[in-house]
C-alpha cells in the first residue's frame, strides 16, 4: 500500500520554510542574516540550533561582497565543497579544498591532515573560509591569521564533534583581527550546515544590485 506523503518538490520546499517560520522567531535577526539562519535550520532540521547561532555585525554583507568581487571559497573538507551549489556562484569564484592536494604528501604529520591542508590556502586576505568538519582546521586558520597570512572577509565556522569543536569556535569569536564570523557554537555543526550558509550567501549575492 502506498504511503501518503508529499511528493511535489516545490511543495516540500515551500512547506519546509513555512514550518521553520512558524517554529522559530527570526525577526530579531538583521537581513540578510535571517536568510542564512533559515538555510542552516533547513539543513539540520533543528530549530533549537538558533540558540547557538553567532555572528558578527555585517558578516553576511562582508561575505556577499567578497563573493561578488570573486574571492575564493576555501573549504576544509570535500563534503563542504560538494554541498555548495555552483550555479549560484559568480562565474569567477573558485571553490577550493586542499585536503587531497598532492603537496600534503611532503608535509610532516605534526598536525591533522585537515590542519595541514589549511597551510595551502594561499590567498586568505579577503577570502571566504568554510570549516564544516575539523576543529584542527579552524585552529590552524586562526594561527595563520595571527601569523600575518591575511584576514578573510568571512569565516563560516561549524566544525563538529566532542574534542575541540566548541573550543575552536570560542577562540574564533574572541579573535581581535577584525574577521567577520558566522558560526554555530558548541559541539554541533557539520558540512551540511556550513555549505547551507554559503548557499544562502550566494543566493543573496545574486539578488543584490
Amino acid at each position: 500500500m502506498p504511503f501518503d506523503y508529499i511528493k511535489d518538490p516545490a511543495e516540500i520546499y515551500r512547506k519546509s520554510f513555512e514550518i521553520i517560520a512558524s517554529e522559530v522567531e527570526l525577526d530579531r535577526l538583521p537581513q540578510p542574516m535571517a536568510h542564512v539562519a533559515t538555510r542552516i535550520i533547513h539543513a539540520c532540521g533543528m530549530v533549537d540550533v538558533m540558540k547557538d547561532f553567532a555572528f558578527t555585525p555585517g558578516a553576511a554583507m562582508s561575505g556577499i561582497e567578497a563573493l561578488k568581487r570573486g574571492a575564493p571559497i576555501y573549504c576544509d573538507v570535500e563534503m563542504v565543497r560538494s554541498g555548495i551549489i555552483r550555479r549560484n556562484l559568480p562565474a569567477n569564484v573558485e571553490v577550493v579544498c586542499t585536503l587531497n592536494d598532492p603537496r600534503l604528501g611532503d608535509v610532516e604529520e605534526q598536525n591533522t591532515r585537515s590542519a595541514n591542508a589549511v597551510d595551502l590556502w594561499d590567498n586568505l586576505q579577503g577570502s571566504v573560509c568554510v570549516i564544516g568538519n575539523a576543529p584542527t582546521a579552524l585552529y590552524r586558520l586562526l594561527e595563520r591569521m595571527e601569523d600575518g597570512a591575511g584576514v578573510p572577509a568571512l569565516v563560516i565556522a561549524m566544525p563538529v564533534g566532542f574534542v575541540g569543536a566548541a573550543e575552536s569556535k570560542d577562540e574564533l569569536t574572541r579573535n581581535k583581527l577584525g574577521c567577520h564570523v558566522i558560526s554555530v557554537l558548541g559541539r554541533r555543526g557539520g558540512s551540511a550546515m556550513a555549505s547551507a550558509a554559503v548557499n544562502a550567501l550566494t543566493i543573496l549575492a545574486g539578488m543584490a544590485e
